[in-house]
């Protein structure tokens, strides 16, 4: 659990009371870390609120500034927290849930306005959302890939895996495909979402490889995925979103999970994204051909599904203008 920190006046608190809004994500899961940057990055005349959690998880605004209204990705007891002390919350789920996203298991927090990151393109059936609105895609700010591009990008979600699982996945799946990245593409950065120093210790030795984690303020996953020129990553809905709006190729990495294997079915029947099964197949590493031949061109059309993050962030400036 977390609050999007950035530096200077949003800080510090300043500007406009009506124009503060406290941001909170879910750090431990990849799907919440990357919707709550890309809505940030549409909030404009918003001022994020830091915030510190007290012991008994209550959180309590930094520097003396009270936020106007907050977001909150996933985190269900802050935004109970927030709720009751009058604070109103735009409550998102960010991630895709075996069997659907939203379902009766996950009861939006009553006195939120909810909204469930779901493609249009993305195919159901959906349980009852419990009166939380879908958003479309959470896409990247800047949708434009560098033109000199190197290296791979592996984005890894290890949200709700036991811990036996990990060390298995790591050493005999990622590793392999790390060490072929590197053979390939010349070096490989890992991001993932939690369980980092696992994955550091079974990733030990590799030449040219890099490891970070998705929540800290200096890994911006979005941003090296425009510099990157191969793309593998768990089957998410953030992963999906940056390949989609950037038209660019993406290879799933073997599901790990129930909620990895449904959104890769799901994806399967509607574009065609191969899964890295062997290290030493050459596909995933073959230079792109022309996006526009890709399988993303299937979904069109479809811009108006990619502004999910605006969506939400609009709805932040109302509740600042008109909170409820």
């Amino acid at each position: 659990m977390a609050v999007l920190r950035t530096g200077g006046a949003a800080d510090s608190g300043t500007g406009p009371l009506r124009h503060r809004v406290l941001l909170v994500s879910r750090d431990a899961e990849l799907d919440s870390v990357l919707a709550r940057r890309r809505i940030a990055a549409h909030l404009g005349e918003l001022r994020p609120v830091a915030a510190r959690f007290a012991p008994d998880g209550r959180p309590v605004p930094d520097g003396g500034g009270t936020a106007q209204t907050a977001l909150v990705c996933d985190d269900d007891a802050t935004a109970g927290h927030l709720l009751d002390r009058g604070v109103p919350v735009v409550h998102l789920r960010s991630g895709h849930r075996a069997g659907g996203v939203g379902g009766a298991a996950e009861s939006p927090p009553r006195g939120a306005l909810c909204r469930v990151h779901r493609p249009g393109w993305l195919p159901g059936p959906w349980p009852p959302s419990g009166g939380a609105r879908t958003t479309g895609v959470l896409a990247p700010a800047r949708p434009a890939r560098d033109r000199m591009r190197t290296g791979t990008l592996l984005l890894l979600s290890l949200w709700d895996v036991p811990g036996e699982r990990v060390e298995g996945y790591a050493a005999e799946v990622l590793r392999p495909l790390v060490r072929a990245a590197v053979r390939r593409t010349g070096s490989c950065t890992v991001v993932c979402d939690t369980r980092t120093a696992a994955v550091r210790d079974a990733l030990g030795g590799l030449p040219r490889v890099r490891t970070g984690r998705a929540a800290d303020p200096a890994v911006d996953a979005d941003a090296l995925h425009a510099r990157a020129a191969c793309f593998l990553a768990s089957p998410t809905l953030g992963a999906l979103a940056l390949a989609q709006a950037r038209r660019a190729p993406l290879t799933f990495l073997p599901p790990l999970g129930a909620a990895q294997r449904d959104l890769a079915e799901r994806v399967a029947r509607a574009v065609p994204v191969p899964v890295a099964a062997d290290p030493d197949d050459p596909a995933p590493w073959a230079p792109p051909g022309d996006p526009a031949g890709g399988p993303w061109h299937r979904l069109d059309p479809a811009a108006d599904d990619l502004r999910g993050a605006q969506r939400v962030a609009r709805t932040l400036r109302q509740l600042c203008l008109a909170p409820l």
